[in-house]
Formats: C-alpha cells, sequence, structure tokens
C-alpha cells in the first residue's frame, strides 16, 4: 500500500482493481503498525494544527474498523451472494473513510463544546425521599438540602448560567452557601424563592393549596411566575417570618414569631400548634406511608402537642385520648399483581 493508492482511495479516484486491493490491505494489513502509520499519517492533512485527537484514539478507531470488516469471515456466504457482499463492501468502504474524516474533524475543532455538553447533561439529576422517609443532599456549591418525607429535589452537577436553580416538589430545609453574584432560586410550581446565602424552609407539597416559606436566617425574595411567563415580586421575608401563599386565590398570610414548629421535622419531631386534625393525617400519612381518612364529624378538634421518635400507633392513641376520637384499621388489599394496597387507617367519632 502506498499514500498515494490511499490518497486516490480517500478521494474515490480508483479503479476497481485498486478498490479491491486497498480492501485486501484494510482486511489483511491494516492493524500492523507500519500500516496504521501511513493511515495516520494521511490523516493528519485532515487535523487542526490544535487538534486534540490523540494516536491512541486513531488507533482504536482503525482496529475497529478492521474488527468490523473481518466479522463477514466468521459466516459462511453462499457463493451466489459473494458478488453482492463484494459490491456493498466497496461502496461502504469508499463512503466510510470520508464520513470518519468529517467526524474526527468535527470533534478537533469542538472539543471544549462537546466538554460543556457533556456537564449539561447531567442536569437533571434527583433525589427523592421515599414516604416514610427524610434524606439530606449536599449540592455541589456547598449547599446543604434537608429533604422531609415524600420529597423530591432536581438540580445540575454543577450550577452554570448566573444562578443557582433547583426544582422542589414537597418540602425542603435548605442552608444556601452564599454567593452574591449567583443567587439560588428555588422552584415550586410558579412560585420562585430567591436567595443569596440563607437558611429556610419551603412546604410546596403539591397536594397543599398552600406553599408555606420560613425564613430562619439571611433573607429570600419570593415571586410568582405569571401567565406571560414574567416572574412578579410577592414578598421579601425577615429571619423569623413564616409566609402562607395560597396557590388558587394568591392571597398571602404572614406571621412572625417561634419557627421552631416549621422546621423540627429535620429533627424528627411533629410539633403541632392548634392544628385541625386532617392537618394532622397528612402529616401522618406521609411520614408513615399509609392512608389516614378523617371522617367530618370529627374535623373540628384541634390540637397543640409534639411528638418524639413516637410510632403511628402511639400517636393515635394520644391523640385519642386527648379527644373523643377512634381509629380503625381497614385489612389491606391484595392486587391482581400480587401486591398489597395502602394501609388505610379511619379516624371517628366515639361511638
Amino acid at each position: 500500500m502506498t499514500k498515494e493508492l490511499l490518497d486516490k482511495y480517500l478521494n474515490n479516484q480508483c479503479s476497481a482493481q485498486e478498490v479491491e486491493d486497498v480492501i485486501q490491505w484494510i482486511k489483511q494489513h491494516s492493524f500492523f503498525t507500519e500500516s496504521k502509520k501511513l493511515g495516520q499519517a494521511d490523516w493528519q492533512q485532515f487535523k487542526l494544527e490544535d487538534s486534540v485527537v490523540s494516536d491512541e484514539k486513531l488507533d482504536s478507531l482503525l482496529d475497529k474498523i478492521h474488527h468490523k470488516i473481518n466479522i463477514e469471515s466468521r459466516f459462511t456466504i453462499q457463493p451466489e451472494r459473494k458478488r453482492l457482499i463484494s459490491w456493498i463492501s466497496k461502496s461502504a468502504a469508499i463512503i466510510l473513510i470520508p464520513v470518519l474524516a468529517f467526524l474526527f474533524y468535527t470533534i478537533s475543532v469542538n472539543e471544549s463544546l462537546i466538554n460543556q455538553m457533556e456537564v449539561v447533561s447531567v442536569d437533571s439529576l434527583e433525589v427523592i425521599a421515599p414516604i416514610g422517609s427524610r434524606t439530606v443532599v449536599e449540592l455541589s456549591d456547598g449547599s446543604v438540602v434537608h429533604l422531609n418525607y415524600g420529597s423530591r429535589i432536581k438540580y445540575p452537577q454543577n450550577f452554570l448560567g448566573e444562578t443557582r436553580g433547583v426544582t422542589l416538589i414537597g418540602e425542603g430545609y435548605f442552608d444556601v452557601a452564599h454567593n452574591p453574584d449567583k443567587p439560588f432560586v428555588i422552584t415550586s410550581g410558579r412560585i420562585h424563592v430567591n436567595a443569596l446565602g440563607t437558611v429556610f424552609n419551603v412546604n410546596a407539597y403539591p397536594e397543599n393549596n398552600a406553599i408555606a416559606t420560613t425564613l430562619v436566617e439571611g433573607k429570600v425574595v419570593i415571586e410568582e411566575l405569571n401567565d406571560n411567563n414574567d416572574l412578579n415580586w410577592i414578598k421579601e421575608l425577615i429571619p423569623g417570618q413564616h409566609l402562607l401563599y395560597e396557590r388558587r386565590t394568591g392571597k398571602l398570610k404572614s406571621s412572625i414569631g417561634d419557627v421552631e414548629k416549621y422546621i423540627a421535622w429535620i429533627d424528627g419531631k411533629l410539633v403541632f400548634e392548634n392544628e385541625p386534625i386532617d392537618v394532622i393525617a397528612k402529616k401522618l400519612s406521609r411520614m408513615f406511608n399509609v392512608q389516614i381518612k378523617v371522617d367530618e364529624d370529627v374535623d373540628k378538634y384541634k390540637y397543640t402537642v409534639t411528638f418524639v421518635d413516637e410510632s403511628l400507633f402511639q400517636i393515635l392513641e394520644l391523640l385519642s385520648v386527648a379527644t373523643p376520637i377512634s381509629y380503625r384499621i381497614l385489612p389491606r388489599v391484595k392486587k391482581s399483581d400480587g401486591t398489597f394496597s395502602k394501609q388505610i387507617i379511619l379516624i371517628e367519632k366515639k361511638k
């Protein structure tokens, strides 16, 4: 094989016999060191001076081409098909090498862009705290997020652009690393919570009508995305402030005081202050992975109580002692796929 013949082959100028010679060389001799050097030398005219494509990559590619071409030797080809296979091999070989040259060129001039795209391609990391458990996530900027029962957070491996954006479904306690040049933005539905470096809690379970934000320290700004995809300023919070935003009406309810009851869950505590029983039932359902249904005859009862490490049935017993309620545990139903339905507990008035 000569460089001149290889050049003719790359430019589709070979005769039928020369094409056959090149194909035979690829099949039988291209894996030898001297042959690889010939191919690499010819390839250099396609490379830019700042190319980052290594000789090792070229060796590997040539080995793969040789392996592919020799696969046909593993099979017995009927005589009447040999002529067709030979024609296909020649045509494919003529087309393949220029295409590979273009591919290497593209890789060479776009290496930095490819590296950026590899980072962006993992921009959908997601951590889920299953119902009945909590978890802690540390982000690449040093921020720490506690996820409550049944919550999830979606975030990039590395924060690119002008903001550090994450998406929250459920409840999260955020200890945000300070970076005045890149605000930390939490998106939950149409609500955006903006912070620079601060500690706060966001409760945004989709089944709840309201989104609650509690600021422990620092400063956050609450905004809403309108129908025109513009952000409308809602409120700026101060430390110790709790804001309740109703999704349907847009109404705000704000209070300042003890924030412990809103963040105690990160320590495994359940704190209720004059809470109706249906709200308690929702939290217990999420925490213990059951479905608690409350009869309308008892939904007027409210409770002020703190639970620490009690089991579900200990909590239900304590509630039944404090007010005239009782609870029933319904048997789980076996489904057609062999699994069982979620445990259902009914809370009703004592008879």
